[in-house]
């Protein structure tokens, strides 16, 4: 079974690799946030993806919690390998935190064939649906606010 990483790197001018454009405030705000949850997953059991996504609350603040914990839990796995989350603030991103942030943004930008290909990439194929749903749900939560 993977596991979760927190990785601590010092902080820096918000940049990313040049296949990932530079955050907006907006993105970095999500990405913290999805930082925090995987600081507080670190030591919670892991979660079945679809008995997950099955319990899944759709109520205000509660939802947002769970949607962003549920993915943090399960992406390991959904993924079959460690995902490197850096401690909230930190500028750098990892290649999971880029691949997460390139998935919000083909959301918002509503590039089916972009999110399709991102999800192909990473995702084994019996996870997609439930991976796909749940980042819908993060995007779809914070664009809200």
């Amino acid at each position: 079974m993977a596991s979760l990483h927190l990785h601590q790197t010092e902080q820096l001018p918000i940049h990313a690799p040049a296949s990932v454009p530079a955050l907006d405030p907006d993105q970095f705000a999500l990405l913290n946030h999805i930082r925090m949850a995987a600081m507080g997953c670190r030591a919670a059991a892991r979660v079945d993806l679809f008995e997950a996504c099955a319990l899944l609350t759709l109520d205000g603040e509660t939802a947002r919690r769970t949607f962003v914990s549920t993915f943090v839990k399960c992406l390991s796995d959904a993924v079959n390998k460690r995902i490197i989350w850096h401690r909230p603030g930190t500028a750098e991103l990892s290649f999971d935190e880029a691949w997460v942030m390139r998935v919000f943004t083909a959301i918002r930008d509503e590039d089916r064939a972009s999110l399709d290909f991102l999800l192909r990439s990473r995702v084994a194929p019996a996870d997609r649906r439930y991976i796909g749903f749940l980042l819908n749900q993060i995007s779809d939560q914070f664009c809200r606010v």
